[in-house]
């Protein structure tokens, strides 16, 4: 249960739903939830959201993060919290096959934690893409399934739009 529902209108919603309209939609849902975790500059805010609107925002952080500078990005930046509960919520919605990239992300993670997330020069930092190869498959599998995987979010947002909004 999300202590945190947006008031969205329902023309609103109804316009920016059907096809081509996906980024729009997208942006509706998750931009009230930005902009409220922007104000409480506090990841604690997760808390207060219902398992869609975490999935969808800890999603989009994924995702900006990946796309561009793959998941040591991610790591490095210190979004690795964002990923534990995400295979469970991406199952959920019918994504299995990103659930298993984030595990992989995970088992990597903790295979190689005493490198990774540790303060470095930018050098250092670079280095990592070549002492961690093993992220590159991984990067490319996420690029793939990206958008089939933000569909499937949208799609089980729109089911459970009770889930992500108030409508009114």
């Amino acid at each position: 249960m999300s202590n945190f529902l947006p008031k969205i209108s329902k023309a609103v919603l109804e316009a920016q739903t059907g096809p081509g309209k996906e980024d729009a939609l997208y942006d509706l849902l998750a931009q009230p939830l930005h902009e409220e975790l922007y104000k409480r500059k506090d990841f604690d805010f997760l808390d207060d959201l219902s398992e869609g609107q975490q999935l969808m925002l800890s999603y989009d952080y994924v995702r900006m993060q990946v796309l561009q500078g793959g998941f040591i990005q991610l790591i490095e930046n210190g979004y690795i919290g964002l990923l534990p509960d995400m295979p469970e919520w991406l199952n959920k919605i019918g994504a299995p096959e990103m659930a298993k990239i984030i595990d992989d992300v995970l088992k990597v993670y903790v295979l190689n934690k005493d490198i990774l997330g540790k303060t470095k020069t930018v050098e250092d930092f670079a280095l990592l893409y070549e002492e961690l190869k093993e992220f590159e498959a991984i990067d490319e599998s996420f690029r793939q399934l990206n958008d089939d995987t933000n569909r499937k979010i949208l799609d089980y947002a729109t089911a459970h739009i009770d889930e992500f909004a108030k409508l009114v």
